[in-house]
């Protein structure tokens, strides 16, 4: 479920509709959390960082994934990304091709990714990491996926967006969290709050309640400097519109009108013609990311004509602490070798 198609109350404490449903979210907690417990069913023989949150929708993770893809190519690993492909019609292990494939094959974050690494869209989390061996990749960044015992994995990065944190601290249905945050919080290697504001607050105390670490990282237009004064008409389907629509006005640009839609949202001829209209009476600029350019290219004539209308743009990822992605990448790299180690003297041992 996309964050802006949750239930208001998620985001709001001590309501009502939350206290009602506890009695199920104590139920969902008890399952997931087993699960997200339980031995991972398979591994690799490379390392594993999963790139997760705690809760349910979007709170940056296709930012990060492609910077930490983007570091360790620079240090010397051939990285592979791996995600479920959510919204796409494929579900057997595939490798992303963007010549080959669209939004409506694979979905619109895999084709992202493309540009970045190698990218495996694969509902079998394991059989879309052994594709990704198959494809000479020596390291995998997870999408997504942390709740999952599907895989070993080597250093798990929990994102949190700073605004919206964690809502009400409720699991499912009642709350948008996953699985109960302890346990949660116990697979977790470190948490990158993403961006500013206090909603993060509550997952910093539970880090520093963990002893876990805490790190930060902003999203950053590139090419702002030529946004500044351009009145423009944003449109966004993805998790959050409203942190694109404002770091649009960050960088200067005149955001005229905005238009949220839902997650991953398939554009109709009716919507195009409505945002092109639009834009035209009003003499401004269409803006939109590429998530949902992705989801324009090539799937028809109003869609094709939306997207040559439409401005890109491009993101990216700063974080505060400039070491934190090459330590990561070192710290998954010794674990897997521990990992390895003990694999091979387990069968041994048999």
């Amino acid at each position: 479920m996309a964050l802006d198609e949750a239930p208001p109350f998620w985001w709001r404490r001590h309501a009502w509709q939350a206290w009602a449903m506890s009695p199920l979210a104590w139920f969902y907690g008890r399952v997931s959390g087993r699960r997200m417990a339980a031995e991972p069913a398979a591994s690799v023989a490379v390392p594993v960082i999963c790139v997760g949150n705690f809760i349910a929708g979007g709170a940056g993770k296709t930012p990060v994934v492609q910077a930490l893809a983007g570091h360790a190519a620079h240090a010397g690993f051939t990285p592979g990304i791996l995600t479920r492909g959510y919204g796409g019609g494929i579900v057997a292990p595939t490798i992303v091709d963007p010549k080959r494939h669209d939004s409506r094959d694979v979905g619109d974050e895999p084709i992202a990714h493309a540009a970045t690494a190698t990218t495996v869209v694969s509902a079998n989390r394991a059989a879309g990491a052994r594709l990704l061996l198959d494809a000479g990749c020596d390291l995998i960044i997870m999408d997504d996926g942390f709740q999952s015992p599907n895989l070993a994995k080597d250093y798990s990065i929990a994102v949190v967006d700073a605004v919206r944190g964690l809502g009400n601290g409720f699991a499912h249905p009642a709350g948008p969290l996953r699985a109960p945050l302890s346990v949660q919080m116990a697979r977790a290697d470190v948490t990158l709050v993403m961006g500013t504001g206090s909603g993060a607050d509550k997952a910093i105390r539970v880090c520093a309640r963990h002893g876990k670490p805490v790190e930060h990282a902003r999203v950053l237009i590139k090419g702002r400097t030529k946004l500044k004064g351009m009145k423009v008409l944003a449109y966004a389907g993805i998790g959050d519109p409203d942190k694109f629509f404002d770091s649009l006005e960050a960088a200067g640009a005149d955001v005229v009108e905005r238009r949220a839609f839902g997650d991953h949202h398939l554009y109709v001829e009716e919507e195009i013609r409505e945002l092109l209209d639009a834009a035209k009476h009003a003499k401004v600029q269409l803006v939109t990311t590429t998530k949902d350019a992705a989801r324009l290219a090539g799937l028809g004539k109003w869609h094709d004509r939306l997207f040559k209308a439409s401005r890109v743009i491009e993101i990216e990822l700063a974080f505060e602490d400039p070491a934190f992605p090459d330590r990561a990448l070192r710290t998954a790299a010794k674990r897997a070798e521990r990992r390895l180690a003990a694999e091979h003297l387990a069968e041994v041992a048999s």
